[in-house]
């Protein structure tokens, strides 16, 4: 691999802004265990080195189990998920991957009577972040 730019160095002021929305989702009042869920799946489906590492690590230190983090990738067929994790691994796996089909009714309404319109929100900022940190990671080739 090649030597990539520090955007950290290169663009302070728009790190400053990435940490200020991380800042932000830190104090919204969806749980630690959900947002590491959200930031793990969208990880594996941008295949993130550095965040699996990353929020697996931290995951853990939530108390999600082992069992659950190895079976994240196979979400849809796992018994070990809840309705409330299978609404916010599909809204995930929509959003991160929306050029393909955008998110459904159906994803929208599930995730929308589980969590209510505030936690919805606050699910739907930390997809949209951890997918930026995704690709901050990925294009500068960030090792873990």
């Amino acid at each position: 691999m090649s030597k990539r730019i520090d955007l950290a160095q290169t663009q302070p002021a728009a790190l400053s802004a990435m940490l200020n929305v991380e800042n932000y989702l830190s104090l919204t009042v969806l749980c630690a265990k959900l947002k590491e869920l959200i930031k793990i799946r969208a990880s594996m489906i941008n295949q993130c080195a550095y965040c699996i590492e990353m929020h697996t690590t931290e995951a853990l230190k939530a108390g999600i189990e082992q069992q659950k983090l190895f079976a994240i990738s196979a979400w849809k067929e796992s018994p070990l998920f809840d309705d409330k994790e299978r609404a916010i691994l599909s809204l995930t796996d929509e959003m991160t991957l929306i050029a393909d089909s955008a998110v459904s009714d159906a994803t929208y309404q599930t995730a929308l009577k589980q969590l209510g319109e505030e936690q919805l929100a606050e699910a739907m900022m930390q997809v949209i972040m951890i997918n930026a940190w995704n690709r901050f990671a990925l294009a500068t080739q960030m090792q873990h």
